[in-house]
């Protein structure tokens, strides 16, 4: 049974988990949203059924960060413990994950959607991390935006606390498309529909398979790759079937195993 959240909306359909940030008006991040993220992303991880996670902001923003009145001293520390929960709990979600992004996507707003694994934005959309030109920095975005769109990129929007366009964030590669703000929705479940058709579980170890590419030494990180495909894709039916129904000439039949 679905839990029961106040700041964010959950919905599960059709092996496409979706939480809806609804925070008004900014979808700002305080730490009972954000244990609620965690909370949904873990229910999403339980169901073998899901999948895609989705995560989108609903009214005129993505999210605008992290609340500010849960930077004091004595709510400091389990701030940054939640949202560095939040974050990982989403970059290391076994399947694909997509972020939304309709409006601003500032602070913690933008380390939340680039730890998705791919961000569809609309023109409209504004992202950045501006922590620096308040003396903090980022720390989910230094280690995940370099990877994303290499260092000197990455030092130069978090050193700078420069906001910048979905089309120059399309531009560098922090986003995946960018579509005009009436067409976002549309857009954004055709993508979302075309990795539905696709097999969970082979979904999954892919992901795996490009996340093993970024721990360093590539030879540690060959083996990892084949033990992967060796002895766990080639292992599941989806991956005979594959092939099968490609030698048939015929569409696939998916069991997600």
């Amino acid at each position: 049974m679905t839990a029961k959240y106040n700041s964010i909306e959950y919905e599960n359909v059709s092996g496409v988990a979706r939480i809806n940030l609804n925070r008004p008006p900014l979808n700002v991040l305080d730490i009972a949203m954000m244990k609620e993220i965690v909370q949904a992303t873990e229910e999403a991880q339980k169901d073998p059924a899901v999948k895609l996670l989705v995560i989108a902001g609903k009214g005129k923003a993505f999210s605008g960060g992290v609340d500010v009145a849960d930077h004091t001293a004595d709510k400091v520390d389990a701030m940054t413990e939640v949202f560095h929960k939040m974050c990982t709990s989403i970059i290391k979600f076994p399947q694909p994950t997509v972020a939304i992004v309709n409006g601003h996507a500032l602070g913690g707003g933008c380390e939340l959607a680039i730890s998705c694994d791919m961000v569809i934005a609309s023109e409209a959309a504004r992202i950045g991390q501006p922590e620096i030109k308040l003396g903090v920095f980022p720390p989910i975005a230094a280690i995940v935006m370099p990877q994303i769109i290499g260092r000197k990129k990455a030092l130069e929007l978090i050193l700078t606390g420069d906001v910048i366009t979905a089309a120059e964030a399309y531009r560098i590669g922090l986003v995946n498309h960018v579509v005009a703000p009436e067409k976002l929705e549309e857009t954004a479940m055709n993508f979302i529909e075309k990795l539905s058709m696709l097999s969970g579980i082979v979904m999954k170890y892919t992901k795996q398979a490009c996340y093993a590419g970024l721990d360093g030494d590539y030879d540690a990180v060959l083996k990892k790759v084949e033990d992967i495909y060796l002895h766990k894709l080639m292992k599941t039916h989806d991956a005979a079937e594959g092939l099968k129904s490609f030698m048939e000439k015929r569409q696939a039949a998916w069991t997600n195993k």
